[in-house]
């Protein structure tokens, strides 16, 4: 059983017991959260679309962890005019796991 829920304005498609990173969630470590955006459910080849979300469907998680994401390098140049400007930034993500998938 699988399903695609948004999780903060992104879609992710999740299983049981899956840990998955999400963009930075308000929630403390160890909080259960709930995701009733829940986009598409698949239980065992019976499939379940909806329009755009399925009402009464949600997805629960636990918060795992925060961390930061690998440093991504932003880099401008402009040719032939002496520009150069190099800047970057870790993106904050959470760390959470699928607990339930109630369709």
């Amino acid at each position: 059983m699988y399903a695609i829920v948004e999780i903060a304005g992104q879609q992710f498609k999740v299983q049981k017991d899956q840990k998955i990173f999400v963009h930075r969630l308000k929630e403390e470590i160890g909080a259960k959260v709930s995701f009733d955006r829940v986009l598409l459910v698949d239980n065992g080849g019976k499939i379940n679309v909806g329009a755009p979300a399925i009402s009464g469907a949600s997805v629960s998680a636990e918060v795992n962890d925060h961390v930061k994401g690998d440093k991504v390098i932003v880099f401008r140049k402009k040719r032939r005019k002496g520009y150069k400007k190099r800047n970057g930034h870790r993106q904050s993500f959470t760390t959470i796991t699928i607990t339930d998938i109630k369709a």
